[in-house]
């Protein structure tokens, strides 16, 4: 089957992707990518402790993800892809991974960031990569969990850019 969601989640693995989307889209392979991550084996750590035994997980550099992902995916895997960041999606699109759809679930607050979703703040630097990927055919949705309506988040990140200028 292969890629079966692509997710921007800064929590990256919690309650809501394992006992949510895990279930409702039946993956069976969770891979995160981020490069601060991957190098961090404390947080490789935490992360599988995070993980049901039955999931198999990846904890991978962008750049070890493009290589994987450009190969292919096992016929038998069904992946969610958890990234941290818009930038970090981009980043895999410069990479030619071919991606069509992101699903945007968590961005916390920080200072600089505005919130345009219940759980989704973001800076101009977000805003950017998120306008880079619109502009590459990659439909950007926002939602928390798959039982939520699919919101277009393009359509939040026009409405605050268009009311600084």
């Amino acid at each position: 089957m292969g890629v079966v969601l692509v997710r921007i989640d800064d929590r990256l693995i919690h309650g809501q992707v394992v006992a949510g989307w895990v279930k409702a889209i039946k993956a069976n392979h969770i891979m995160v990518v981020n490069d601060k991550v991957a190098r961090d084996q404390m947080q490789r750590v935490l992360l599988s402790m995070a993980v049901p035994n039955h999931l198999k997980l990846s904890i991978l550099s962008l750049e070890e993800a493009a290589t994987v992902l450009k190969q292919g995916i096992p016929e038998d895997d069904r992946v969610i892809i958890l990234l941290n960041s818009p930038q970090d999606a981009l980043s895999l699109v410069e990479k030619k991974v071919p991606l069509q759809s992101i699903n945007v679930g968590g961005i916390h607050y920080c200072e600089g960031k505005k919130q345009i979703l219940k759980t989704v703040c973001v800076d101009m630097e977000d805003i950017e990569a998120l306008y880079q990927l619109e502009r590459k055919g990659i439909a950007l949705e926002g939602r928390i969990v798959p039982t939520d309506e699919c919101i277009n988040i393009m359509d939040s990140v026009r409405m605050i850019t268009m009311g600084e200028s």
